[in-house]
């Protein structure tokens, strides 16, 4: 009963983590600076912003199609941004999940000699 006290626990820490995560993602994406990021704004204060390629390898990805900068493509701007913000959010969450799955299911049981031995034949 421990266990499911437990399990019920870690999934309402779950749950309440990942509702932040997207009250955050919604919200508070469109709030962000328009000024250039970290390296935006290194290349151009070092000036060579100009040297950068034509067509930038970030337009080769698959999903450069569905992505522009933050927000999401033919979307009213309005919208753009936080839907962008809610996408990448449970995307994220998912793949953490994905892996955090295959990971625990990967993890090898606990050593059988600790189980070999009950508490009237352990060695002193």
């Amino acid at each position: 009963m421990s266990s499911n006290l437990s399990h019920s626990r870690n999934r309402a820490v779950v749950i309440a983590g990942l509702g932040i995560a997207l009250l955050i993602a919604i919200f508070l994406s469109p709030l962000a600076s328009k000024n250039p990021d970290g390296l935006d704004r290194v290349s151009k204060d070092l000036k060579f912003d100009s040297k950068e390629l034509e067509q930038k390898p970030a337009q080769k990805l698959p999903f450069y199609s569905i992505f522009d900068q933050y927000a999401l493509r033919g979307v009213p701007s309005a919208i753009a941004t936080p839907l962008a913000g809610l996408v990448g959010t449970l995307v994220t969450f998912g793949l953490a999940w994905g892996i955090g799955k295959l990971v625990v299911r990967g993890s090898t049981s606990p050593s059988t000699e600790d189980d070999a031995y009950s508490d009237s034949d352990a060695p002193d």
